[in-house]
């Protein structure tokens, strides 16, 4: 794919197209080795993502609309990050997942939190063998490729932190050994942020853990017009086709890796993140309302998520717009509030629009 001449940039608000071909400290030079380098990577991404489109199709055939959560669901898939989907009941997130397993075809296991579980309901435990007088130890339902975490806030804190292991170094302790989850291994999850008898807060160790939050809405009128004559001709049980090896997703994943970020960009990832620390060296007048800022992890997880968006729109190289669009999800969950900033009605989302709104776009 070739790259988009100086007046499309402009247009859409991206810099100059000599931005994307600078080498560091010289001058531009758009036929110079770093577009030819971004050119080879484009071509790559386009030979890497044929399985996109299909897949989106093959999951809107049973998700009507919420285009966003399909994206963002890739996203993670492509950026080997963990979601946490939260949204009111009835709005497919459940499904979504489920369908996504069944389009790739890889292990899936789905787990309903509940506040009677104990962490062996989910990574495992050791079973005493009287007869040959050992231990066995049996692997829970988190030894799998895609797990799918339903209602995570309704178990206690204990039973919430047995997947900080699993979700951070991709394997489990039981005993005295660790065993390694396969791969890939992603973490699914849904809350319902509306109910709140028999429900637990995550800790804050495990939301840094999730590479996104992702708020599902309502849909649309039209979508919803949509849904009421599926629900009546679609069956239950419809079938799920193939349309991609775990083997392309892993394959996808080291071309996401090699996707050409700017300087530039990433500075501003960087400025982004550090504005919800220090609020004041940026002009932002939101010191009151951040007990925490985002974690160095949040950097990390801008620059892969951007990478991976970019990838989904078959180029191979990441805008500004792409870390802009994708830094609500990296962020919001990140960014603890005060009691002050309760007091007055305002959300972690209400934080970081500001950041975003504020600090410049290069």
């Amino acid at each position: 794919m070739n790259i988009r001449p100086s007046e499309r940039f402009q247009e859409r608000g991206l810099g100059t197209y000599e931005n994307y071909s600078r080498p560091p400290g010289g001058a531009a030079r758009p036929d110079g080795p770093q577009f030819t380098s971004i050119q080879t990577i484009s071509d790559s991404v386009q030979r890497a993502s044929g399985w996109v489109r299909p897949l989106e199709q093959e999951l809107s055939r049973v998700i009507v609309g919420q285009k966003y959560l399909i994206d963002r669901l890739l996203v993670g898939l492509l950026s080997n990050g963990h979601i946490l989907l939260e949204g009111v009941p009835g709005l497919a997130k459940t499904l979504a997942l489920r369908t996504l397993a069944a389009a790739i075809q890889t292990g899936f296991r789905r787990i309903q939190f509940t506040p009677d579980m104990l962490p062996a309901d989910i990574i495992g435990t050791e079973i005493y063998n009287p007869k040959d007088v050992s231990f066995v130890v049996k692997h829970g339902p988190v030894f799998s490729n895609l797990v799918l975490a339903d209602e995570i806030n309704r178990a206690p804190a204990k039973v919430q932190s047995a997947l900080l292991e699993a979700m951070q170094e991709r394997q489990v302790t039981i005993g005295e050994e660790s065993y390694p989850l396969p791969d890939p291994f992603l973490v699914m999850a849904t809350q319902n942020p509306i109910e709140q008898e028999g429900t637990y807060p995550l800790p804050e160790a495990q939301m840094d853990r999730f590479m996104l939050k992702v708020t599902v809405t309502y849909p649309s009128v039209s979508e919803e017009r949509v849904i009421l004559d599926v629900v009546e001709t679609m069956d239950q049980t419809v079938q799920v086709n193939q349309v991609v090896q775990v083997e392309d997703i892993i394959r996808a994943r080291q071309v996401v890796k090699t996707i050409y970020m700017d300087e530039k960009v990433k500075d501003y990832i960087v400025s982004l993140v550090y504005a919800t620390r220090d609020p004041e060296a940026y002009g932002l007048d939101l010191k009151p309302y951040i007990q925490n800022g985002a974690s160095p992890r949040a950097s990390i997880n801008l620059k892969s998520a951007s990478k991976a968006l970019a990838f989904l729109q078959g180029r191979g190289y990441v805008t500004p717009e792409d870390v802009k669009s994708i830094a609500m999800d990296v962020l919001r969950h990140r960014v603890i509030i005060t009691y002050e900033a309760e007091a007055e009605a305002l959300t972690s989302d209400d934080i970081v629009r500001r950041v975003l709104d504020t600090i410049p776009v290069p």
